[in-house]
């Protein structure tokens, strides 16, 4: 019997079981389907798959599934053009940055020397990223032109995608950010992941507390998911000091173990909700 929802996945976290838990809950007929099983024979139309919640972690493992399946007949939440979009901090830079939403200051530069000359120029601190990754992972602070050397020529070792330097201003906010759910055109819960480190993220010890959603958020927040094209994302935000919120990443899978957890919202069964009305 073809499935109502699949959620195709690559590792098991608690949102992955959170939605089989609510598929269940709702008496649909929900498959769970790891990834790295997954083979595809792309000449042929595909009928089992029922509505697929993409839920890779792997930047290329999550596109490129996403877009055979999608390019098969699926319909995939998010779609290929999120997933492409919203994993690369600069792609999403600048499509928010045309649509208006504010976004923190940032370059990029394609070698180490135009990425020193950009930093002498500008100053430090900065911060420099990865243009795909998650988790706080290989971003560091620059806090000068010897931490900058040392971190850019070792990147210019690694994989090209690490050589592209994709530098930020380094905000001046309170020692948290926000996470905003959106399922839909509305913020589900949001919370505000508090650190003494300045990298807020949850798998490196951040704190989760409960963010009040205003009107000025939610406008930012649908902005920024209409820009990558996404349905159901997670909009991380800054408190700028000089320029109020600033959108600093769009999710593509987000987590959201957290924000159940403070706020109290089922946001699994909204997101199962969202995913069987959306082929209608």
């Amino acid at each position: 019997m073809t499935p109502d929802i699949t959620v195709l996945y690559d590792t098991i976290r608690w949102e992955e079981k959170a939605l089989l838990e609510a598929g269940k809950k709702k008496n649909i007929n929900i498959q769970m389907l790891d990834c790295k099983k997954l083979s595809l024979e792309l000449d042929n139309s595909i009928d089992d798959y029922g509505t697929v919640i993409q839920r890779c972690v792997s930047y290329y493992r999550n596109v490129h599934s996403t877009a055979a399946l999608e390019g098969m007949g699926v319909n995939i939440i998010n779609c290929l053009q999120t997933g492409i979009l919203a994993g690369n901090k600069l792609y999403t830079h600048m499509l928010l940055k045309k649509v208006g939403v504010p976004t923190p200051y940032a370059t990029v530069a394609f070698s180490k020397e135009s990425a020193l000359d950009a930093l002498d120029k500008q100053g430090y601190p900065k911060v420099i990223k990865p243009t795909v990754g998650s988790w706080g992972r290989m971003i560091s602070k620059l806090n000068d032109r010897d931490a900058a050397e040392g971190i850019i020529e070792n990147r210019e070792t690694m994989y090209p995608i690490y050589q592209i330097h994709y530098l930020e201003e380094f905000v001046k906010r309170p020692p948290r950010d926000i996470r905003a759910i959106m399922v839909g055109d509305k913020i589900v819960a949001a919370i505000y992941r508090n650190s003494e480190n300045w990298k807020t993220n949850m798998a490196l010890g951040g704190r989760a507390e409960k963010c009040e959603v205003t009107n000025e958020m939610e406008e930012i927040c649908i902005k920024a998911k209409n820009a990558v094209q996404g349905q159901i994302v997670g909009v991380d935000l800054m408190e700028s000091d000089e320029r109020g919120l600033v959108v600093h990443e769009v999710n593509n899978t987000t987590e959201y173990k957290n924000t159940v957890r403070v706020c109290e919202v089922d946001i699994p069964s909204l997101m199962i909700d969202y995913a069987l009305n959306s082929n209608k």
